[in-house]
């Protein structure tokens, strides 16, 4: 069987990567997982300067799922690139390094940063960040900023780059189409959903900042959904995720037209869910004779 994937001309041994935020940069979660078995390893957001991130508290429980606030706190890319970026060498996975910013500029400083980066195997732009230069509406949520956004990184980057979806529009087809007209190599899809809590007995909002990212497996479906109907409208590679827990969530995704998937909440409870889904994919591909993982994707419609 062949579990490998390619994405725009980067091969992957196998579709199963961990979602940015979800994982740090590999080191932290590498007592519990083996890298080498994963397609590659996504970093937490790399920023140009250190961000601080969002008060406590920023994270709660709601069913099915999670709310972060978190505000992608990070030291910044001087010490990614000193610390976080030597720890991989040591591994045979690819690495994708997340980047996000405030203005246009805040990214290409980044990504120009990392262009000689020989462990960088790709770059995944968080679009959902807030453009302050345009009151604070996420680049990810109006169709010029993701086109221009997309062509000035495009312009910049040495590596690959996959341009990252926020669900929160009206319809996410658009946003596709705006990321390929840029020049995205690869889409991945879903960011996290906008939601709330409150705190029926302190009579407050459970998180800091009011509302947070909601994942988890109770966005699953919205996920399958919205990458299904980008697959049917673009022609670029997806990355599936959005509440994967299992190789079925994952195989559902190949299905509806991901070429690879991310792993995210599920990383928090249970560590190894990557792992068991590598081989839950396997055992998939044994069962129903299939010999590439390339030979599934989208073959739903």
């Amino acid at each position: 069987m062949d579990t490998s994937v390619n994405l725009a001309g980067v091969t992957l041994k196998n579709p199963v990567m961990v979602a940015s935020g979800t994982f740090g940069s590999g080191q932290e979660y590498s007592e519990f997982v083996d890298l080498n078995q994963l397609g590659a390893v996504v970093t937490k957001g790399v920023a140009n300067v250190p961000w601080p991130g969002n008060p406590t508290p920023r994270i709660t429980e709601v069913r099915s799922g999670m709310l972060n606030a978190i505000g992608l706190q990070n030291p910044g890319i001087d010490v990614f690139t000193r610390r976080d970026l030597p720890f991989l060498e040591a591994f045979d996975t690819r690495v994708i390094v997340n980047v996000c910013g405030k203005t246009t500029e805040d990214y290409l400083e980044v990504v120009e940063r990392l262009g000689d980066e020989k462990r960088v195997d790709m770059l995944e732009i968080n679009i959902s960040c807030p453009n302050v230069k345009e009151g604070g509406i996420a680049f990810g949520q109006d169709p010029k900023a993701v086109e221009e956004i997309t062509r000035e990184v495009k312009k910049k980057a040495k590596q690959p780059v996959i341009m990252k979806l926020s669900p929160n529009v009206t319809d996410i087809t658009v946003m596709a189409k705006a990321a390929e007209a840029g020049g995205a190599d690869v889409l991945s899809l879903i960011n996290t959903l906008t939601g709330m809590k409150i705190d029926i007995n302190r009579q407050t909002f459970a998180l800091a900042n009011k509302t947070g990212g909601m994942s988890g497996p109770a966005v699953h479906p919205i996920a399958v959904r919205m990458v299904y109907q980008v697959a049917q409208s673009v022609k670029l590679p997806i990355i599936g995720m959005g509440g994967i827990e299992t190789a079925e969530d994952a195989i559902e995704m190949i299905l509806a037209g991901a070429t690879a998937v991310s792993v995210g909440t599920a990383n928090f409870y249970n560590p190894t869910a990557t792992e068991e889904i590598v081989v839950g994919i396997e055992d998939y591909m044994r069962r129903m004779k299939i010999e590439s993982v390339s030979d599934m994707v989208g073959i739903v419609h």
